[in-house]
């Protein structure tokens, strides 16, 4: 497994040309942070180091001053990424970190059906224990879910059931295999961020391993928020695996702590003080006293806040 940067994806990608279409079937998920949480931290470079490669000494300047790597003393490195964010005034990002490698239609690379998981059975467990703990009781008939990118499996615990559990994503055929849903919507968020609901809808709404492949997230992330119920939680989960030619250039120059306050931004800069402050989480399976291990993963979320006035 090696890290992959923009530039290195796209070598190790030249059968893949932008504006040509590949079947998804033919690309496999490799690691796509420019380097893992532990050996950034080890390296003191954090986010400051890795932003300023994407934008440079501009943007860079705009961040804190202090390194991810400094910031992270406590135990869980991804939470204390979103302790103390810094967020500059304006969001800092430019239309072209949104860019692809692969800017052909994503309808086109899910159109085939693939019933495959994207992440290993430690990082699926992490990620389902964490549902889990957050989701609202099994069986609560009021209750409503939404999963967005959604596919053949969202990763809900076992058994889980809602009175409403909608999936949006790209391939019908998946979201049809999907037996905790009790409704879909096919539907790309890259052409169209509306989301097909109403307002105040879920409880709940959660996006596994795909965040990285939203082009236009600002505009996602305000849906969301219209969505939510007041109190509601959205979780954004991640690992450090994706399809390189179809995450956007910000993410495979980064790496995992860094992709932590990028989703972290999102929240904030989508509705301004219409979530709580963005929360993270390190969830990785425990690894073994000679290191090793599976794949890391991570959790990113917030509650929309109630409404001004509401009790």
């Amino acid at each position: 497994m090696v890290a992959c940067s923009a530039l290195r994806c796209a070598a190790a990608s030249r059968p893949f040309v932008a504006g040509v279409s590949t079947p998804r079937a033919a690309i496999g998920r490799v690691a796509c942070s420019g380097r893992p949480a532990g050996e950034q931290q080890a390296a003191g470079g954090g986010r400051r180091g890795a932003l300023q490669l994407l934008a440079g000494a501009s943007l860079a300047a705009m961040l804190p001053a202090r390194s991810v790597a400094a910031a992270a003393a406590s135990v869980d490195q991804a939470a204390a990424v979103l302790e103390d964010p810094q967020w500059p005034e304006k969001f800092p990002f430019k239309p072209e970190y949104f860019q692809r490698y692969d800017e052909s239609s994503d309808a086109i690379f899910y159109e085939q059906p693939r019933f495959v998981t994207h992440i290993d059975d430690g990082a699926i467990n992490a990620l389902t224990q964490f549902y889990a703990e957050t989701f609202p009781p099994s069986g609560s008939k009021d209750a409503a879910l939404l999963d967005i990118c959604s596919s053949w499996i969202s990763h809900y615990p076992a058994g889980y059931t809602a009175g409403r559990v909608a999936g949006l994503g790209m391939n019908e055929e998946e979201l049809k295999r999907n037996s905790q849903l009790t409704e879909y919507t096919v539907k790309d968020l890259n052409e169209d961020p509306t989301l097909p609901y109403e307002d105040n809808a879920f409880d709940v709404i959660t996006n596994a391993v795909s965040v990285d492949y939203l082009t236009r997230p600002i505009e996602v992330f305000k849906e969301m928020h219209r969505c939510l119920k007041p109190g509601g939680v959205a979780i954004m989960s991640f690992s450090n695996r994706c399809f390189p030619t179809k995450a956007i250039a910000m993410w495979t120059s980064t790496g995992d702590l860094d992709h932590i306050w990028i989703v972290g931004s999102y929240f904030h800069y989508s509705v301004p003080g219409g979530f709580a402050p963005p929360q993270a989480k390190d969830i990785s399976p425990k690894r073994g006293l000679l290191g090793g291990g599976g794949d890391p993963m991570y959790v990113v979320f917030a509650r929309k806040q109630p409404a001004a006035g509401s009790a």
